[in-house]
């Protein structure tokens, strides 16, 4: 019962939490003074109530879907490859959407709409690309060339990335290019939150759902066969629901890094290693932290800075501390 209990109180902190720390931040900002607003303004300034319903309200849930999805996104790839180092991103998905949103910039449009749906398409194709090139392959096993036909994927993306830098107008689309790539959600609307919302669910509940049988996936595939666990289509379908979240995300919000590889680390620090514990509260830690973080890029300076930046600068800090502290653990 105490146990049962204990579930249920945790549970709830994991949800309340990063819904506290949204709403606080619908009031973090530089309107009408810099830091804070005042709630009451509310119920008296038509500018505040729009600033926060059309403006703060989608940015800020961006945000937290954001970190949710990253976060879940990283915890699974490293469980299934068995590498604390691997981030959602490394599959070509995050290379591709950059490829995508700067082809859609040069040739296409700027619509913020039209970027993102080109993105989306890009970084599913990088996955893709990154499965074909890893079946062909007949070297290692099928995480390693996966891992390998990623690495490669990757860096044609990367290279095609170069090329269309080079040819954007330097007075416009290259500027555009470069800020979208430092990742930033300063375009964010209802539109581009409905755009994500459907996706970001259904791939959330399914690893949700599924992530006691990441314990088991993590296994070598033929202890885990011997389980009774379908390891093909299992890993499939949870790679598939990491990338397609990432790859959402990642076209609103463009590159933002270390979300995906911190997180699972800093939850498994506090629960373990069974990810039917550290995923739930991975979920929770990366919409805190996705929050956290997007307060800090449009409060600090007058002029907004980078999302990305924020997430390496805090991440890699964070990343040093745990990596001093290796035996710094806290009891669930």
């Amino acid at each position: 019962m105490n146990i049962r209990r204990k579930q249920i109180y945790t549970t709830i902190l994991l949800i309340t939490l990063p819904l506290l720390v949204l709403v606080i931040a619908l009031f973090v900002g530089r309107y009408p003074k810099p830091i804070w607003m005042n709630p009451a303004l509310l119920g008296s300034d038509e500018i505040a109530q729009r600033l926060v319903l059309n403006l703060r309200l989608p940015r800020t849930i961006t945000a937290m879907l954001l970190g949710m999805s990253l976060a879940a996104a990283g915890g699974v790839m490293q469980m299934l490859f068995r590498n604390p180092l691997v981030e959602p991103g490394f599959l070509g998905v995050s290379q591709g959407a950059g490829f995508g949103a700067s082809l859609c910039i040069v040739f296409l449009t700027t619509n913020p709409l039209a970027i993102e749906g080109v993105a989306t398409l890009f970084a599913v194709l990088g996955l893709a690309f990154s499965y074909f090139f890893a079946r062909k392959m007949r070297y290692g096993g099928w995480l390693l060339r996966l891992v390998l036909a990623g690495i490669a994927v990757s860096a044609f993306f990367s290279a095609g990335l170069g090329i269309l830098k080079y040819l954007a107008d330097p007075n416009s689309q290259l500027q555009q290019i470069v800020f979208w790539l430092l990742g930033g959600l300063y375009s964010i609307t209802w539109k581009s939150l409905l755009y994500i919302l459907p996706v970001v669910i259904v791939g959330i509940i399914i690893i949700y759902l599924m992530r006691w049988r990441l314990n088991l996936l993590a296994l070598e595939d033929e202890t885990a066969f011997s389980l009774g666990v379908s390891v093909g289509r299992e890993r499939t379908l949870l790679l598939a629901a990491s990338v397609a979240v990432t790859a959402v995300v990642i076209s609103v919000a463009g590159i933002v890094a270390w979300i995906g590889l911190i997180i699972p680390h800093i939850a498994r620090r506090i629960t373990g290693a069974n990810a039917a514990n550290f995923i739930p509260v991975s979920i929770s830690l990366g919409a805190i932290f996705g929050i956290l973080c997007d307060s800090l890029a449009r409060t600090l300076m007058p002029g907004e800075i980078p999302l990305g930046i924020i997430t390496s600068l805090l991440g890699a800090a964070i990343f040093i501390f745990l990596m001093v502290k290796p035996n710094l653990k806290v009891k669930a």
